[in-house]
């Protein structure tokens, strides 16, 4: 049944790498079956035989899903199964696309769709290799069109050594997480974080992941000989296309040369769109069809630019290959936000917002490994008056995860550890202006914001993006690319991270690969821009403010005994809640007795820390408290101090003479003041009125002698008639 089933097995990373096909999903034009270690993931490449009319644009599509089954869970939620992707699923799914996507055949326009789907995850292996790897063989598998395979491998830097595919506990103790794929002639795509490296040691890491991922590169191959499906054929550019791609040529080439003179955006927008519009004009007089000539003014725009850089060392907007635009910091924008910044480079602008929270405003993360708390978020929103549209408005979309994510990546490294600043960090990027890089700047101005806000970075944080121009007679590296250097550019190459080193960089290149001297030069390259951004940054705010805003938490922790919880937290929570209500804090307690109080107000978070100590004290002879009664008997009143305890107040003790009746003396409900002078044989509180000024708390015993007129009474003893 199973007769076009094979297998293709390597020891890869001390671990076993499997690939399978054949036997699963046999209706897609490829499937591969993935384990790497007990992690599997199966991956399916669809493609549609003949193209959408009048489509200009390649659709492919890749979708990543994590079943909650693969590490024997059961979704959470009312429905209880898979719903809309995580943003997790939704990153891998972005990882995974990048590199595959620049290996299709220009002009390639067939609707493809990936689909990775994790079965089983070991919780050490994460599957997001294994999905790319399974993805890249399921297409070179398929006959889909594809000049691949791509494999890839996940760096971590651990003791001064890289190590291959680190577990997911030991890239926890990693000073690098870095993923990379490519195919045998190069690099296509880096995703990583790090701890303030070296340009070195990042390059490195990026050389050595590139040589560790060959064999799987050879392993697709030696699959793909014996099981993959005859490939599509694809159809020969046709003379009359060459025809029309003369004709653009000569209709449009000098107005849109002028038009790229332009150094204004705005401008240079409006003088594109007019070359095309009378280009296409002159088209329909000939009887020629402008629809099918979109691409080729694209590709007529790519030339002009791209030369024309190579040409002159001078880039649209009039810069050199190396100058970054002028740069504005503010910070202090929102009089209401706990800390605000207004970042603007060029025509690129980010208003940053950092809003400190509680724990109990961490997000919690309902993930395959296990639910976790995340108390730093960072959300990047890219609205689209942002470059001058309008459009619809809805849910962040993959762009906007992954740009804020690749922010988040960047200042991660440098935040505060909780015990230091026990705050949740949220900070959110509106991008108000864009023209290149609005990921750079949401770093660059959620560095500022956060320092605004008073929290504590080992160091700012800088970003800036890289661009690349390669042609056969040589190449330029370009910094703080614009959105039309990007757009027509071979490599989008962005650096964060402070004075001291890189804390994220993230790379996508459009052609095959490129050579680890462009990498070199363009890591050079960048940390010139970034320590130039630093120091323009710095004329805003060099370091953190010494306090939080007046308008944000004050947060302030204690620790209790870990036996002692439960009496803070009462039966059911009444106790924590009633100090909640009584004084507006918010409280949190761990399990290893840290409770941290949050309040806006200095009186009331005392008023909860006093609260807490009095349930958790202990009460100590000869100390007076205040408390208040809580029953009266015939031999005395109990009192209740020390939050939830309670003592005896004899009848002896109530005061300095006789007492003849209890409620002569006090009632339920009076606040007194108390000694404790002792303890009875089963550990009971002893305690006196008689030695304390009621007035003023004052201690008197040594002025009323060791007991009052009268003589005392034993508990039980009948007051006299």
């Amino acid at each position: 049944m199973f007769d076009r089933y094979f297998r293709k097995e390597i020891e890869w990373g001390g671990r076993t790498l499997t690939l399978e096909t054949g036997k699963i999903a046999r209706q897609a034009d490829g499937a591969v079956l993935v384990r790497y270690g007990d992690s599997i993931v199966l991956c399916t490449a669809v493609g549609v035989r003949t193209p959408k009319p009048g489509q200009d644009f390649f659709p492919l599509t890749v979708n990543y899903q994590e079943k909650a089954f693969a590490a024997g869970k059961i979704p959470g939620g009312f429905f209880k199964r898979e719903g809309r992707p995580s943003e997790n699923e939704t990153l891998v799914s972005r990882l995974i696309d990048r590199p595959l996507r620049p290996l299709f055949p220009n002009g390639f326009r067939n609707e493809v769709q990936i689909v990775a789907t994790v079965l089983s995850h070991d919780m050490e292996n994460d599957p997001d290799i294994v999905a790319l790897v399974g993805c890249s063989a399921a297409l070179t598998l398929s006959g889909i069109p594809f000049f691949g395979p791509v494999a890839a491998a996940r760096v971590g830097y651990i003791d001064g050594q890289y190590v291959l595919n680190p577990t997911i506990e030991q890239t926890e103790a990693s000073k690098l997480d870095l993923v990379l794929a490519g195919t045998e002639e190069g690099v296509l795509m880096v995703e990583s974080e790090a701890g303030e490296l070296s340009e070195e040691i990042m390059l490195g890491a990026v050389t050595f992941g590139h040589a560790a991922f060959q064999p799987v590169i050879r392993a697709i191959i030696e699959l793909a000989e014996v099981a993959a499906k005859e490939p599509w054929a694809l159809p020969e550019p046709s003379a009359e296309q060459a025809a029309l791609a003369g004709r653009v040529d000569a209709l449009a080439r000098a107005a849109l040369a002028d038009a790229y003179l332009e150094k204004q955006k705005g401008v240079r927008q409006d003088k594109v769109a007019a070359a095309k519009k009378a280009a296409a004009a002159a088209l329909t007089a000939e009887g020629l069809d402008p629809a099918a000539a979109k691409g080729l003014f694209k590709d007529l725009e790519a030339d002009i630019v791209r030369n024309a850089i190579l040409d002159t060392g001078l880039r649209i907007d009039g810069r050199d290959t190396r100058t970054v635009r002028p740069i504005i910091g503010e910070v202090g924008v929102l009089p209401r936000a706990h800390g605000s910044a207004l970042f603007t480079r060029g025509e690129t602008q980010a208003l940053c917002v950092a809003t400190l929270g509680t724990g109990q405003d961490e997000q919690i993360v309902d993930a395959l490994e296990g639910e976790y708390r995340e108390h730093f978020m960072l959300h990047y929103n890219f609205p689209p008056y942002s470059v001058g549209e309008a459009g619809r408005m809805g849910s962040p979309g993959r762009r906007e995860i992954g740009h804020g994510k690749l922010a988040w990546r960047a200042i991660h490294p440098v935040l505060p550890g909780k015990d230091k600043f026990p705050y949740t960090l949220r900070v959110v990027s509106e991008i108000t202006e864009s023209n290149g890089s609005s990921s750079m700047a949401t770093v660059c101005g959620s560095s500022l914001a956060l320092m605004d806000a008073g929290v504590p970075l080992a160091r700012p944080v800088a970003g800036i993006a890289m661009g690349l121009i390669k042609e056969d007679r040589g190449f330029a590296v370009l910094s703080d690319i614009l959105g039309d250097e990007d757009h027509l550019g071979d490599m989008d190459f962005k650096v964060a991270g402070t004075e001291a080193g890189v804390t994220s960089l993230q790379m996508d290149i459009k052609i095959t690969s490129i050579t680890p001297e462009i990498m070199r030069i363009a890591l050079d390259q960048a940390r010139d821009g970034r320590l130039h951004i630093l120091g323009e940054m710095a004329k805003a705010l060099t370091t953190a403010r010494g306090d939080v805003a007046a308008t944000a938490p004050r947060i302030t922790s204690i620790n209790v005994p870990k036996e002692k919880i439960r009496e803070v937290i009462g039966t059911g929570g009444k106790v924590i809640r009633e100090i909640v209500e009584q004084t507006g804090c918010k409280i949190d307690i761990e399990d290893d007795g840290t409770i941290k109080i949050a309040a806006t107000d200095t009186a009331m978070a005392q008023a909860a820390i006093d609260k807490i100590r009095g349930i958790v004290a202990e009460p100590e002879i000869g100390v007076i408290y205040t408390g208040k009664v809580v029953k009266t008997a015939d031999f005395g009143a109990f009192v209740n101090f020390l939050g939830s305890k309670d003592g005896l107040v004899h009848i002896s003790e109530l005061a300095q003479s006789r007492v003849n009746k209890t409620t002569d003396i006090i009632n339920v409900g009076d606040a007194v003041k108390v000694k404790v002078i002792g303890f009875d044989d089963r550990g009971k509180v002893k305690l006196s009125m008689r030695v304390v000024d009621q007035a003023t708390g004052e201690d008197i015993s040594d002025k009323v002698g060791a007991k009052g007129g009268g003589g005392r009474r034993e508990f039980g003893d009948q007051p006299a008639g």
